[in-house]
């Protein structure tokens, strides 16, 4: 498997000379193994004026990126979806597919850390935040019925366990090193596995979404809320006991312990040592 790559573009809170606002394109390595080493990542950063804001300035970054990094990325996931045209234009002529996502960890650390250390240090620095990028999510979609899951489950790992996820037998899935998101060994990470006969079909189906994160949602009724892409949702569960609505807040209470991160799992039966799936994810709110 190939790496991929996260990508924002968007303007920085600097002034040119001109008090117009510099623009920035960043570009960084996911961490796709719980074992990566998030110092050897590939980072990318170019500052771009404001008059040359266009997707044919952004594919020539994505290729000077390319040439720096030796190899292509099998894909680029970013967050903004305000960028969604240029961004996809200018990965498409680059020959890179785009993905629009939330699943973007490493990019969203490397912000804020340059929001805190890198922007205030530069001239015509402005202080204050970037418009929010938070868009209109629409409501959350019913699962097609072959993909839903016979049983499901609350369960928990201690974060050790997880050292051993590589050896894991796993078809589809992801990861990242809990220490990035600064959980301790000892924390206990939440989560959820779905038995199904189908285990296969419905682990492709989500790897597919981009997974982002799981969530249980009382909006509308209690549900688990299974969040992918940038805003789309699907109900994975309408929770009808007061055990499993029990067991859902204590989910929730759990995740947040661990600073957001959780895990979603699929396996045929309960006496599988395999999975079909298997996605350590993080709710976690973009820059």
């Amino acid at each position: 498997m190939g790496s991929i790559w996260e990508l924002d573009f968007y303007s920085r809170p600097i002034l040119d000379e001109q008090q117009k606002k510099v623009w920035e394109v960043l570009i960084c390595e996911s961490a796709l193994d719980v074992r990566a080493n998030t110092d050897s990542l590939f980072r990318y950063a170019k500052y771009c004026p404001s008059t040359q804001v266009n997707s044919v300035w952004l594919r020539t970054a994505l290729q000077e990126a390319v040439e720096k990094a030796g190899e292509a990325p099998i894909k680029i996931r970013f967050f903004r979806r305000q960028m969604n045209n240029m961004i996809v234009k200018a990965c498409e002529d680059a020959g890179i597919p785009a993905l629009p996502s939330r699943r973007t960890l490493i990019l969203n650390q490397w912000l804020q850390q340059r929001q805190e250390q890198v922007y205030p240090q530069e001239p015509g620095y402005q202080g204050g935040t970037n418009p929010s990028v938070r868009l209109e999510r629409p409501l959350p979609q019913r699962l097609p019925d072959a993909l839903e899951g016979q049983q499901w489950t609350f369960v928990s790992l201690a974060a050790a366990d997880f050292n051993d996820m590589p050896e894991w037998e796993i078809s589809f899935g992801e990861a990242f090193p809990l220490e990035l998101m600064q959980v301790s060994p000892e924390a206990n990470i939440p989560g959820i596995l779905i038995f199904s006969p189908r285990a296969l079909p419905l682990a492709g189906w989500m790897s597919g979404l981009d997974l982002s994160s799981l969530r249980f949602d009382t909006a509308q009724g209690e549900r688990l809320i299974l969040e992918t892409g940038v805003t789309e949702s699907w109900i994975l569960a309408n929770l009808r006991t007061p055990k499993l609505i029990a067991e859902a807040k204590a989910f929730e209470e759990a995740k947040q312990k661990a600073n957001g991160v959780h895990f979603v799992g699929v396996q045929s039966s309960p006496q599988s040592e395999a999975f079909a799936g298997f996605w350590l994810l993080q709710e976690a709110n973009l820059p």
